[in-house]
């Protein structure tokens, strides 16, 4: 048991004060035998108390006093009988413990506040590890469909070659024509500049006539950088531009970073 943490905690001035159940003051009278600082703390509090009472207690001159009888029995025209007022200790008494209450619920409402503190960071560590969790959940699920992609004996792969702007990039597009879906590792591009975003096309020859496949978005915080997009073409190749962010109706072929021929 913590012995200062139970003695800071104010319920030993809350005992004094006669404000706990018996439950509770049978307690603090079993820890008081048992820990002679429980003890000690519970006199120093009595001592305070009293200490306190009798600095506030109305004083007044024993000579006034004796005096102020005296006149009044020689001019008195009828003995009137002289009682001595016993002082009202219980008003001071709960003075006291309301003064020591205040502090008591004090310490308590900042404890109840460092416990919430407490508890919300907790909350948030907790929202934190759920989101990683999620998002390596979503990572695992996308690895194991791009095997599941790359194996599939139908799966026609597709290199796609740096061009004039950007002659190291490189890039892999994996097809499945039978679940129109295209896998694009774009591992070989650069990081795209602020404000702008790699588009992906599926084009036909002849005539020349692309087709928007969509954007890869989230490029810079995507740690595998392979993207799964749609693709229900006829294509014939596969081209991947720079564009604006949201993306262009048409390919800006200056800005045309790699491309390659589906084989026949």
């Amino acid at each position: 048991m913590d012995i200062e943490k139970y003695i800071t905690s104010g319920i030993l001035e809350l005992y004094v004060a006669g404000t706990l159940s018996e439950q509770e003051n049978l307690e603090v009278v079993a820890l008081a035998a048992e820990h002679p600082e429980i003890k000690k703390e519970i006199e120093s509090i009595e001592a305070s108390i009293l200490a306190l009472s009798k600095a506030t207690s109305p004083k007044r001159s024993a000579n006034k006093g004796f005096n102020d009888i005296q006149n009044r029995i020689q001019n008195a025209t009828k003995v009137i009988p002289i009682t001595k007022k016993d002082t009202n200790w219980s008003s001071y008494l709960g003075w006291a413990a309301a003064i020591i209450l205040a502090v008591g619920f004090d310490y308590m409402y900042k404890q109840n506040n460092a416990l919430k503190s407490e508890i919300n960071i907790a909350s948030q560590n907790n929202e934190l590890l759920e989101q990683q969790i999620e998002d390596a959940n979503s990572s695992l699920e996308k690895s194991q469909e791009l095997l599941t992609t790359i194996r599939d004996k139908d799966i026609q792969v597709v290199a796609l070659g740096g061009q004039a702007v950007s002659p190291t990039s490189y890039a892999k597009a994996y097809w499945n024509k039978r679940e129109q879906k295209v896998f694009i590792d774009a591992q070989g591009l650069p990081e795209p500049p602020d404000g702008m975003v790699y588009q992906v096309w599926s084009l036909k020859l002849d005539p020349l006539t692309p087709t928007s496949m969509g954007l890869l978005e989230g490029f810079i915080t995507d740690e595998n950088k392979v993207f799964a997009l749609a693709n229900p073409n006829a294509s014939e190749a596969f081209g991947i531009t720079l564009e604006p962010a949201g993306g262009s109706k048409s390919p800006n072929l200056e800005q045309l970073y790699t491309l390659g021929a589906v084989s026949s």
